[in-house]
């Protein structure tokens, strides 16, 4: 029997098992705020969303996006969307107009909805209908009384269809839509829950922008298991903590810099005699290689639990998983979380591999279809039957260790940098918040090692302390030549550093960013 994998099947099951049961807790005094809302009342939301579509003209196939910041409607859109067939349209929400613009031509959208904070972008691209996330315009899309009392039109299940475009950050030119299918999600969703051991005792706090690989899939794998969702709309360190406290968070999602705002949250509060929130927290950090430090950090000060996962949006987006095992629980927490600092090892199903000259390579059902209308990208990406991360890194046993993006390695003398490194060992000192290593025009080198550092609050370090510092861990090429110390660093929405942005400044005038 071959019965097709669709991402409708984990919020059908939530609504059979769980019903009753709290699903979504929406973020409070938001624009239109669904307050506490049963799986049940979920379901039928999303089937009240399949209607309208139907009565809107709009079939199997025709895509729908999104713009908005984390919602209980984000929530129902991946089901109320891709659950009855059409295909899902995630936007970062961040963009200006006319990058909203392109996506939504370019997937030739046909309605999006939006947060009310858009609306002077929404009057400006004007290629699709518009409704507003208000809980008044778009009441009766999501009315579940509707849901309840009409059938949507039916479709045909086929797990190789399109479930998602999700648009990948463009850095040097237009982003591309990566085509996911209902199988890549559904396998991606059921592999990260088992090993992340997702039950219907879990409670999510969205603390990742939704928009970003569809939540990670995890979104889909806790529907299926009944846990309940707590919905996160702007990232603010004292925020999640208490958003803990008070809805017994177990597992959240964030990149790095979602981290240190934790964390920083969480000095305060010692500082002013506050105590931390009480119980076992599992935290999944990808987006970039954490520091060590970093994680050493989250286990000690916070008494979480540290996950590290790998993987891009092409690949739904899990490739790796680094859940410490059994053997590591008698290491000294410094050791335990430089072992923690790797990408980790091949998810269930994953075969990872690494070229002979350097780049990180995937085979898996996570893989996506292709990038959208974009063949020749396509054929490039996944060459040779392998899929191109555009990561360097090597093999350590069973781990892979991501060394940097390919294109972010420094060449100083004819040696390569690996900026990853650099920005751990600088991460080891204590008045460092935030570091980003880039490489900038030498005559004498090609290029040479400069250090960004924001500095932690109060804290006093001079350039020299920290070259010094490096140079003490580091071969001598490897440490930065100089260090500049800002306020903030370019960051994309999901907390990744925009090394292009921070690069330009210095090579301001040149044909191309490298020496």
């Amino acid at each position: 029997m071959n019965v097709p994998l669709t991402i409708g099947d984990f919020l059908e099951r939530a609504a059979l098992i769980y019903r009753d049961r709290i699903g979504a807790v929406d973020e409070p005094g938001a624009p239109g705020s669904l307050g506490r809302v049963t799986y049940g009342e979920l379901h039928d939301r999303a089937r009240a969303m399949a209607v309208g579509f139907d009565e809107m003209g709009i079939g199997a196939g025709e895509r729908v996006a999104i713009v908005s910041p984390n919602s209980a409607r984000f929530l129902i859109s991946y089901f109320g969307v891709s659950g009855f067939g059409r295909v899902f349209v995630p936007i970062n929400y961040r963009l200006n107009a006319e990058e909203i613009a392109y996506i939504v031509e370019h997937s030739g959208t046909s309605v999006v909805l939006y947060d009310p904070d858009l609306d002077e972008i929404a009057q400006r691209v004007t290629s699709a209908k518009w409704i507003r996330l208000d809980g008044i315009q778009d009441a009766e899309l999501f009315d579940p009384d509707r849901g309840r009392s009409r059938d949507p039109v039916p479709w045909q299940p086929d797990e190789d269809a399109t479930c998602s475009i999700n648009y990948t950050s463009g850095t040097t030119s237009r982003p591309k839509g990566v085509q996911l299918t209902h199988r890549n999600c559904w396998i991606n969703a059921a592999s990260f829950g088992w090993h992340m051991g997702v039950s219907d005792r879990d409670v999510l706090l969205h603390t990742l922008p939704m928009f970003h690989a569809n939540g990670w899939g995890m979104p889909y794998a806790l529907s299926a298991m009944g846990g309940r969702h707590v919905v996160q709309r702007r990232i603010d360190g004292e925020t999640i903590l208490e958003r803990v406290e008070q809805e017994g968070v177990t597992l959240m999602c964030a990149a790095p810099a979602v981290v240190a705002t934790i964390l920083a949250a969480a000095e305060a509060r010692r500082e002013a005699g506050r105590p931390l929130p009480d119980g076992q927290v599992r935290i999944v950090v990808a987006g970039a290689p954490p520091p060590s430090k970093t994680i050493e950090r989250v286990e000690e000060e916070l008494g979480w639990e540290f996950v590290q996962i790998y993987g891009l949006t092409e690949t739904s987006p899990l490739l790796t998983i680094n859940r410490a095992p059994a053997e590591w629980d008698g290491l000294e927490r410094a050791d335990r979380a430089r072992l923690l600092s790797r990408a980790g090892v091949p998810a269930v199903g994953v075969k990872m591999a690494v070229s002979p000259d350097g780049e990180v390579l995937a085979r898996s059902n996570h893989v996506f279809k292709g990038y959208w209308e974009q063949p020749e990208e396509t054929a490039q990406a996944l060459e040779g039957g392998w899929f191109h991360t555009g990561d360097g890194g090597y093999e350590d046993g069973p781990y892979i260790v991501i060394t940097d993006r390919r294109k972010d390695v420094i060449i100083t003398g004819g040696e390569n940098v690996s900026s990853i490194e650099v920005e751990d060992v600088l991460y080891q000192h204590e008045a460092v918040a935030e570091v980003a290593v880039i490489g900038i025009p030498d005559d004498t080198w090609g290029e040479s090692v400069l250090a960004l550092v924001v500095r932690r609050p109060g804290a006093s370090v001079s350039e020299q302390e920290l070259i010094d510092h490096c140079r003490d861990r580091l071969a001598h090429f490897k440490a930065p030549r100089r260090v500049e110390f800002v306020d903030s660093l370019a960051r994309t929405a999901t907390g990744k550093l925009q090394k292009y942005k921070l690069r330009q400044p210095y090579w301001e005038g040149r044909d191309r960013q490298v020496n």
